[in-house]
């Protein structure tokens, strides 16, 4: 059977898997819809939790981005594992013993002002409309590509899909519709890798492969690569072009940014104990590990194989998959000095091939001439890993509407099924709103989602943890800091990076210290921590049953009441 047949079939029958589920699943109180029933087990969650966390970024660009970037890429697979520790580790228990499932109801409570909920849905809506951009753009990359439809009408489609089992099933549906999609998407990931690594080294495990010698030769295979890329006038593979501070910068930024990514917080509300949250924590970060091992020689293996197949190499002869993802608008050849050659070259005057970042993952096995069942479960997956993270996103956006504004601030007696009314039509109206960003995205997959992590890092991070752990923080120090550094972080991210306010897009040269855009988070975060402090201490502490909820939230259960001041 042919790619497109074999897309079909195995995606349709996914489709099949989450529709069913959601109908299985679905949500028939708000409680099913927020945080399914809090009845999950610690290992279903970590399934789901490691499925929300793993979006497109994670599954079609990141391996892409290190790909063509190499070492500089390695921030995003440093930065995204790391924060999902920090999270684990610092704030998930913590959150889940005060007992909010939404990070504006936290802040809201916590910071006993209905100003300081408003500013944390703001930021919670700005956030997560900038990260499920990445996830629609994702989705509608895949369906270009293996059902030879626009791009903007695979956007379309993925809306339709995630609409149905997100409004229908809630975080009921959702959890367990994860499931299936880590399954499918980890399973997708895996086998090209393996198939690929075995070719390539002789290796079983990818993770191994990479970092050893190619086939019948005495060569290390990123030696090889490396020698490849000086050859064609690119950066060594293995060696760096990012200044220290930028890569120090944006890996600090997608760390803390993790720790304050609501979809991702409130996963741990939805099993029954805080012990089963560090639990469901546990196993989703070795659920995540497994992809996050992997990506580095995916990046390794697409790459030689892509410069291989193009370089210097007759236009006419190019492979089907070529003319596939060209006429998906996704490759573009320009044949500068008419020879009919591929000139893949890293001097931009003379080099006659752009390629987008995103289609390494998907094209990897296409390149590498694996079977078609294969190319068309890689398709799959890639759509498994977008749509469950643009669900969880759109939870987010559906609560901040229905729960944090309508019940706790406009209309406080809401019936529990007008309440489940208001987030399903927050979530059409989100999905409607995240379709058009996908059709028209700030920029490549993760570069999207990295802005994303970006805003969480300016805004909620220093909110949460200062609220966890420094009883002093009040309302008036936690409000001006989130301010201060969403606006600066939005800023800085409107005039660099979308070009907006200025006649013409700075440069990199003019970058603030040098940091890019997806690592401006970190200065806007240290921002938003002086404001915050410095507020607080100039202004009254907070209420002294404040201050004792604040003891109360870091005393392990059993240990006895908080020290009282």
């Amino acid at each position: 059977m042919s790619v497109q047949t074999w897309t079909y079939l195995i995606v349709g029958i996914t489709f099949a898997i989450y529709i069913g589920i959601a109908f299985w699943a679905r949500a028939s109180s708000t409680k099913d819809f927020y945080v399914a029933g809090g009845g999950v087990s610690p290992i279903v969650n970590g399934m789901a939790t490691a499925a929300d966390w793993m979006s497109a970024a994670s599954f079609i660009s990141m391996a892409g981005l290190i790909s063509f970037m190499g070492y500089d890429g390695s921030v995003y697979l440093m930065g995204w594992t790391g924060g999902y520790v920090l999270l684990a580790l610092l704030l998930a228990p913590y959150l889940r013993k005060f007992g909010k499932f939404t990070v504006p109801d936290f802040i809201g409570d916590r910071y006993y002002s209905n100003v300081a909920r408003t500013v944390a849905i703001i930021c919670a809506i700005l956030i997560s409309f900038t990260y499920v951009a990445g996830q629609m753009r994702g989705v509608g990359v895949v369906f270009a590509r293996f059902l030879e439809i626009p791009v903007n009408a695979g956007v379309g489609l993925g809306m339709a899909v995630v609409f149905f089992y997100a409004v229908l099933g809630g975080m009921k549906g959702i959890t367990y519709t994860q499931v299936a999609q880590y399954t499918i998407l980890i399973f997708a990931y895996m086998v090209p890798a393996i198939f690929i690594s075995l070719a390539m080294t002789g290796h079983v495990f990818p993770q191994i492969g990479f970092i050893g010698h190619e086939v019948g030769t005495d060569t290390f295979l990123l030696d090889k690569l490396d020698g490849l890329h000086k050859e064609l006038g690119f950066a060594a593979y293995t060696e760096g072009s990012k200044s220290m501070i930028d890569v120090f910068a944006i890996t600090m930024a997608l760390m803390v940014g993790t720790a304050g990514l609501p979809h991702v917080i409130v996963r741990f509300f939805t099993v029954p104990k805080v012990s089963d949250a560090r639990k469901s924590a546990g196993w989703a970060l070795l659920f995540i590990a497994i992809l996050y091992t992997t990506a580095p020689a995916i990046a390794v293996f697409a790459r030689t194989n892509l410069i291989h197949t193009v370089s210097n190499k007759e236009y006419t002869s190019m492979p089907e998959w070529f003319s596939k993802w060209e006429g998906a608008g996704l490759i573009t050849f320009n044949d500068k000095n008419g020879d009919g050659k591929i000139q893949y070259v890293g001097d931009k005057t003379t080099n006659e091939l752009d390629i987008d970042r995103d289609i390494m993952v998907l094209a990897n096995p296409e390149i590498a001439r694996l079977p078609n069942w294969v190319i068309a479960l890689v398709a799959a997956g890639g759509l498994a890993a977008g749509l469950s993270t643009a669900a969880g996103l759109l939870l987010v956006i559906s609560a901040a509407i229905s729960h944090d504004l309508i019940k706790k601030q406009l209309n406080p007696h809401i019936t529990e099924k007008g309440e489940l009314l208001w987030a399903r039509i927050g979530a059409l109206v989100a999905v409607l709103v995240a379709g058009y960003f996908g059709i028209h995205p700030p920029g490549f997959v993760a570069a999207t989602v990295a802005l994303a992590f970006g805003l969480a890092a300016a805004s909620f991070f220093p909110a949460i943890v200062l609220g966890i752990f420094d009883k002093r923080m009040n309302k008036e120090g936690a409000v001006a800091g989130m301010v201060a550094g969403i606006v600066l972080m939005f800023g800085y991210m409107a005039v660099f990076k979308l070009g907006w306010f200025v006649d013409k897009k700075p440069p990199a040269s003019a970058w603030w210290l040098g940091i890019s855009p997806e690592g401006f988070g970190t200065i806007a975060m240290v921002v938003n921590l002086i404001v915050a402090m410095v507020v607080s201490r100039l202004t009254p502490p907070p209420p002294e049953e404040v201050q004792e909820m604040v003891e109360m939230i870091r005393v392990p259960k059993g240990a006895g009441r908080a020290i009282e001041h």
